[in-house]
């Protein structure tokens, strides 16, 4: 069967030789879109914010991109991998091995053979201790707490061992006894038309040995669901799309195995003064057309706090002015980002009969030096009109 899943590239709306630079900012700008505090009540918009959540994991680790542009999907699912190349091939046995898949339900087929000829079957344990799963927590944050960092206290609900029994799934007091269905062996014959083979017994799963009974407090599962409150330090410089990995904080392992991971997703919530690209920040400072034409000594917000800036007379709307070090702390130890400043020159928008006198009083004084960049404009327009 097809994969059902969008390709990611088009998740992300980016084409395949994106750079990783580039892929980051597409990442950034549709997940503040979709994010869900912007879409409130809005189920699409949500699963929008989670697929893009998941394409974006996969595509900005080199070695998964690599792995998906080669696979696509199955590149993520071991199953795809291993049978997914014969399934889709239509009628009859284009492939001579085909025969063997469709005779035993599939699978790979060197797992079929190593069961047919016994090879490698002593070697394991498929009912020892198992790893547990790995875990995703998606998790917003300020643009104040990503700059200096912070600790968080999380609460995720997910399989932990069962208390009752200590993870053995089995009721106290009680034991294993040897499987009645394989006679303790681990392993059952199977047949297939002309073929046999030994597998795994279904029954206890290739151990020989079931629960005597099973605990009632985990049915045998030897984990149960409930809440775990998990604290979180998160480093200065973090930024959307940041993963973090909190060990052994994931599901918990199968018969006493150990854990797996929790990998927290970071998402950094918009600023209303600040915007932000990488390491630096920008925000935008009106000023009045007095202090843009005599000069002035500004205090601008920066994110610790007051920053004093000199805007010298004569200074033009859009001119920036950069505060260094007043940025965002670079997560790779590469120093710390700057903060530009742009100013925006304010025209007024309501004159009072003084205020106007006065202005059309200046306008009269003005001449063509007081205004360079006017003159220089509609010299060349001049120039233009006479071509």
């Amino acid at each position: 069967m097809a994969s059902t899943k969008r390709c990611y590239y088009e998740v992300l709306e980016v084409e395949r030789t994106i750079a990783a630079d580039d892929l980051k900012k597409a990442y950034r700008k549709l997940a503040v879109k979709y994010h869900p505090d912007k879409n409130p009540g809005d189920k699409a918009a949500e699963e929008q914010f989670k697929e893009l959540g998941e394409a974006y994991e996969a595509l900005s680790d080199p070695q998964k991109r690599a792995a998906y542009d080669q696979y696509g999907h199955a590149a993520f699912d071991p199953r795809a991998r291993a049978g997914g190349a014969a399934a889709g091939r239509g009628g009859g046995f284009h492939d001579p091995n085909d025969i063997f898949r469709q005779a035993f339900g599939g699978g790979d087929l060197g797992s079929i053979f190593e069961q047919f000829f016994g090879m490698g079957g002593e070697d394991r344990d498929p009912t020892g201790p198992a790893r547990g799963s790995d875990l995703r927590y998606d998790m917003e944050i300020t643009l104040e707490e990503a700059v200096a960092g912070v600790e968080k206290e999380i609460t995720v609900s997910k399989p932990a061992a069962c208390q009752a029994c200590g993870g053995s799934g089995a009721e106290k007091g009680t034991k294993r006894i040897r499987c009645l269905q394989c006679a303790g062996r681990g392993r059952v014959i199977m047949s297939r038309g002309i073929f046999s083979i030994q597998q795994a017994c279904p029954r206890c799963e290739g151990s020989g040995e079931v629960l005597e009974k099973p605990c009632k407090s985990c049915r045998g599962e030897g984990r149960t669901n409930k809440p775990s409150t998990i604290k979180l330090r998160i480093p200065a410089g973090v930024d959307t799309g940041t993963r973090l990995r909190s060990t052994g904080n994931g599901e918990a392992g199968h018969r006493g195995g150990p854990a797996g991971d929790l990998y927290v997703i970071l998402h950094v919530a918009e600023h209303d003064v600040f915007k932000r690209d990488e390491d630096h920040l920008f925000c935008e400072v009106p000023i009045s057309f007095t202090q843009a034409a005599l000069g002035a000594e500004l205090d601008v917000p920066t994110l610790t706090g007051k920053a004093r800036i000199v805007v010298p007379a004569g200074t033009q709307a859009g001119a920036q002015f950069r505060l260094k070090g007043r940025g965002v702390k670079s997560l790779q130890g590469h120093g710390t980002g700057d903060l530009l400043v742009k100013v925006t020159v304010e025209v007024p928008t309501k004159l009072n009969s003084a205020q106007r006198a006065k202005l059309e009083e200046f306008a009269k004084l003005c001449d063509e030096d007081v205004n360079p960049q006017s003159k220089s404009f509609f010299n060349r327009v001049k120039s233009f009109l006479r071509d």
